[in-house]
């Protein structure tokens, strides 16, 4: 049913789909801005379609011209990738309403579980338990004061639309909660259109398990099992890893966790791959509902590694009517996977976005190391998209081997020209509490220390130092290159060997 693809993102996802597209037999059409003209997906896919100017509002998030694109090029589907207009249900519904096929969920689906409250009506409801707080938004000041009497201090401010830390505040006392009600309400307005916000129950020291999950139009939901994300900086994640080191300890824990995913998903109509995330908490050894991803997400390459199963392919077959091609007791996790965000920051400056040209780019392989890139050597980073260029993914037998894995394949890693978090990943390998496994979602909090950590500085001058001398003109106007002879027929000795030999000398 589906010959063509447009997908409608940037950045590594697009890549990923366009390989998808590839291996499936499927023309995949690139949207690109101005920016992006040169940019990886836009070189790989079989068409691309220009869309407007730099920022995401005129162009990437502009739905009607994206939608004007697939018709343009006769693409059969619609693919959005995480981020941007994933999941925007109006969007959805304008795919579909313009004959198109859209490779996500319903946008009824996508309009329930974005909206934080009616989520948490539709889980109450299904038996799925959720933290205690407000089951509606709350209209005034008077209305959260006498919610957080009724839940209890520490309370947490939440939007109800959106996520990413945004719109959200912790108070530990009464008197904190006019001020942060209204500034959690501007922020909530400001990011996502929407000011309105509940209450819920603070949990102090939590850990973060999301269940991937998968139904079709056969009526068939299963899981894939779970990803651990606690690992978070201002609530947005950094490491993700599968199995959870908590749920490896208790299996008992993880049925309990799967099959109230399974009802989430069931009770929402859902179709395609999505996420049901949970708080766990330690201490009373409970677990609740948190949100709904309604989209492909960023970590999904950790459950292919442990399911052995490729969760793009299957968006497009079930997007296609085709039903799912194993029942829930035919998957099963082997190994353990954990993925690192390699993203534009300055771990050293409090993860500040960092910009610049990409000169030198050597990403690592060997066994059991996969990256998910969306840049290339040459490329320019700006300012005007999520920071994330790349995601190192790698599989071990065990969570030991996994995190040895891991730390190998960071050392390895060389991007030079901008700054990055591979630094702070290097560190996080070696912190005795990651690799315990007994941690939470405070811990980059209480254990990171960004004075302390070393920039890349040194090696990225060494880099630039090198490639600068390898196309290094000599007086005489012959261009000094390895293989290649000069004008009198010699054959010039590398830069890279000359300086090898002056270091040996000295």
């Amino acid at each position: 049913m589906i010959a063509k693809i447009l997908i409608a993102n940037r950045g590594e996802i697009a890549v990923r789909v366009i390989r998808a597209c590839r291996e499936l037999g499927i023309c995949s059409v690139a949207v690109y801005s101005e920016v992006d003209r040169r940019a990886l997906h836009v070189r790989m896919a079989d068409e691309a379609v220009p869309i407007g100017p730099a920022p995401a509002r005129d162009s990437y998030l502009r739905g009607e011209r994206i939608i004007e694109a697939a018709k343009e090029r006769s693409a059969d589907a619609v693919h959005p990738g995480y981020g941007f207009l994933s999941e925007n249900a109006e969007f959805a519904r304008a795919v579909v309403e313009a004959g198109l096929i859209w490779i996500g969920p319903p946008p009824e689906a996508i309009a329930a579980m974005g909206s934080k409250t009616e989520a948490r009506r539709i889980m109450m409801e299904a038996g799925v338990p959720v933290v205690p707080g407000d089951r509606s938004r709350l209209e005034s000041i008077e209305e959260a004061l006498a919610s957080a009497r009724r839940i209890g201090y520490p309370v947490l401010i939440k939007a109800a639309y959106g996520g990413g830390g945004k719109g959200m505040r912790i108070v530990k006392r009464e008197e904190e909660l006019p001020a942060a009600y209204e500034a959690a309400g501007r922020e909530a307005g400001s990011a996502f259109g929407h000011p309105d916000v509940y209450l819920e129950r603070y949990i102090p020291a939590p850990r973060h398990i999301e269940v991937q999950i998968f139904a079709d139009h056969h009526g068939n939901v299963v899981h894939l099992y779970e990803r651990e994300c606690s690992i978070q900086r201002r609530h947005q994640k950094v490491i993700e890893e599968s199995p959870s080191p908590v749920l490896i300890a208790e299996p008992g824990l993880r049925e309990r966790m799967t099959i109230a995913a399974v009802a989430a998903a069931t009770a929402c109509g859902y179709i395609g791959a999505g996420t049901v995330e949970f708080l766990f908490d330690p201490a009373s050894g409970e677990f609740y509902f948190l949100e709904m991803n309604t989209r492909l997400q960023v970590e999904h390459p950790v459950t292919e590694l442990v399911t052995g199963l490729d969760l793009v392919h299957l968006q497009i077959a079930v997007a296609s009517g085709e039903p799912l091609p194993f029942k829930q007791e035919d998957v099963s996790q082997t190994g353990h996977a954990i993925e690192c965000r390699i993203s534009a920051e300055d771990p050293s400056a409090g993860f500040l976005p960092d910009t610049g040209r990409i000169v030198h780019l050597r990403e690592p392989v060997g066994p059991g190391v996969r990256v998910d890139s969306g840049v290339s050597q040459g490329d320019e980073i700006g300012l005007y998209y999520d920071p994330l260029m790349a995601k190192l993914i790698v599989w071990g037998a065990d969570r030991k081997r996994a995190i040895a894995r891991l730390g190998r394949a960071l050392a390895e890693y060389r991007i030079a020209g901008v700054g990055t978090t591979i630094p702070f990943a290097l560190w996080l390998t070696g912190n005795e509490e990651f690799q315990s496994g007994i941690y939470d979602t405070g811990f980059i909090g209480r254990e990171y220390r960004p004075k302390e950590m070393r920039r890349e500085d040194d090696d990225r001058i060494v880099e630039a130092a090198a490639i600068v001398a390898a196309l290094q003109v000599p007086a005489n106007g012959d261009a000094v290159h390895p293989g290649v002879p000069s004008q009198d027929g010699r054959m010039p000795v590398s830069n890279w060997k000359r300086a090898g030999r002056l270091e040996s000398r000295g």
